[in-house]
């Protein structure tokens, strides 16, 4: 692990790209051979994915802002996954063809006996789903662009320049992020069920993708330890604190989240709410429930609260594996269950469509960590932030 971030092992780039290209043949004949199990798996994939550059690029802006010398240490690991979203973009393509697989409102006779499904057909429709994606995706794209931009124009210059350039569109940049989301998450996820609202959906998939983006990188971080460029940096105990603090608080915001809307919606039986729960925590899929509660948030909430936890890079990346873990399960118990709400299911074409795009992405990762210095250049709040 040591030498994907010390020079990225081309060894590393060609398994994953292999596996993605495996991955992915194996996703043609699971669209061939069984097309409604294969476009499940495939937005559950394409969607983890997604939500790992998104996350990263919420968490990049948030330290834009912030300045705090924590975020120079995984700044580069950021930038790499943000990098990953034209990739994304064009992933997302053959879900387009799926619609009817997925979507109540893509079939005439549930839609004929549904008058809420009736009432948002000038919504929810082919060519409305296709431009809305295209529209967020261009934004996003977009947003990463610049940052990315100015970033590499920092490290060439000392000018401070595009630091207050990166500054400026990251606080706007940080309301975007979750109003995009917003139609996203409307359009791919839930419009999977045919009557089902939530004014909090988004903003709990925005902390999800953070949360999941920040124990993806502080794995990459902990390989990191004794890197000749990021060590320095890493063994400062400040730094592997506050990351570990951040962690638990995006943790403990996931967590009220969703605890807080579910008590809502159960204990006021909202008929247009519940829907969406009872396929979730009946049969099977409520021992889903118990194992997100258990590795998502109480587990590794306590640990947090340790110093000693947070303070060495192993035990901080074990809390981090079970929480990546565990928001896996997520992405998947928020997909699945809409359109098997009777009993568990999972479909061993999950896993070769999460390891065709993950393979893919990880490649694509891997290759924009290759392209710059692990540490950021002449950022002039960099020499502020080192601790004494």
């Amino acid at each position: 692990m040591i030498s994907v971030v010390d020079g990225v092992d081309h060894r590393a780039k060609l398994i994953s790209a292999g596996a993605g290209a495996f991955g992915l043949v194996g996703c043609i004949a699971g669209w061939i051979l069984a097309p409604r199990d294969f476009f499940v798996s495939y937005l559950f994939a394409h969607f983890f994915f997604l939500g790992l550059s998104l996350g990263a690029l919420g968490l990049l802006m948030i330290h834009h802002l912030t300045g705090g010398y924590w975020g120079y240490s995984v700044r580069r690991f950021f930038e790499s996954a943000v990098g990953n979203l034209p990739l994304l973009a064009v992933l997302f393509v053959p879900l387009f063809f799926g619609l009817p697989y997925l979507y109540p409102w893509k079939n005439p006779s549930v839609v004929a006996a549904d008058e809420i499904l009736r009432s948002r057909f000038n919504y929810l429709n082919t060519p409305g789903y296709v431009v809305r994606t295209i529209i967020v995706f261009g934004v996003w794209i977009v947003m990463a662009r610049l940052l990315l931009k100015w970033s590499a124009e920092q490290d060439v210059t000392v000018s401070v320049e595009p630091t207050r350039k990166l500054r400026t569109l990251s606080g706007p940049g940080l309301v975007i992020y979750p109003v995009t989301m917003t139609f996203a998450a409307v359009d791919w996820l839930m419009s999977l069920e045919q009557d089902w609202y939530s004014t909090m959906f988004a903003v709990m998939i925005c902390i999800g993708q953070m949360l999941g983006a920040l124990a993806f990188v502080i794995l990459l971080l902990s390989s990191a330890t004794r890197s000749r460029q990021l060590g320095a940096i890493i063994s400062t105990e400040d730094t592997l604190h506050k990351i570990g603090n951040l962690l638990l608080a995006f943790t403990m915001m996931w967590a009220y989240l969703e605890f807080g809307q579910l008590l809502i919606t159960w204990s006021g039986n909202l008929p247009h709410e519940i829907s969406w729960y009872l396929h979730r925590v009946a049969g099977g899929w409520r021992w889903v429930c118990v194992f997100l509660f258990l590795f998502n948030f109480l587990i590794p909430f306590f640990l947090l609260l340790m110093r000693s936890v947070k303070n060495r890079a192993q035990t901080l990346a074990i809390v981090a594996g079970c929480i990546l873990v565990a928001h896996i399960a997520d992405v998947w118990w928020t997909i699945a269950p809409s359109l098997h709400p009777e009993h568990f299911y999972f479909t061993w074409w999950a896993i070769l469509t999460f390891v065709g795009v993950g393979g893919i992405w990880s490649a694509t990762f891997l290759w924009n960590l290759q392209r710059r210095p692990l540490v950021p250049l002449n950022d002039p709040r960099f020499a502020v932030a080192v601790p004494a």
